[in-house]
């Protein structure tokens, strides 16, 4: 795996936690294969891996993500309990 890549994916994503979230779910697309989600969204992939192609993907603004908030109840690691009919 490319170092620099590395770094300028890090940029991009901030938590490095996510960031291999990602790039473990890209390259399991990539692997798969089969369809439009296992071809490369980036041009110019002569000898890289399917890692250095998902970061070149997130470096270069081919694939993104979003930040999901969580809700109130989550916060405090409470879940929200059903009421039972009677």
């Amino acid at each position: 795996m490319n170092s620099e890549l590395c770094r300028q994916a890090l940029e991009k994503v901030v938590n490095p936690n996510i960031l291999v979230n990602i790039v473990s779910r890209r390259v399991r697309q990539l692997n798969a294969g089969g369809g439009g989600l296992g071809r490369p969204l980036v041009q110019d992939t002569v000898g890289l891996g399917a890692a250095d192609i998902a970061l070149r993907e997130i470096v270069e603004g081919a694939i993104d993500f979003e930040m999901l908030m969580p809700q109130p109840d989550e916060e405090n690691g409470k879940a929200r309990k059903k009421k039972k009919k009677s």
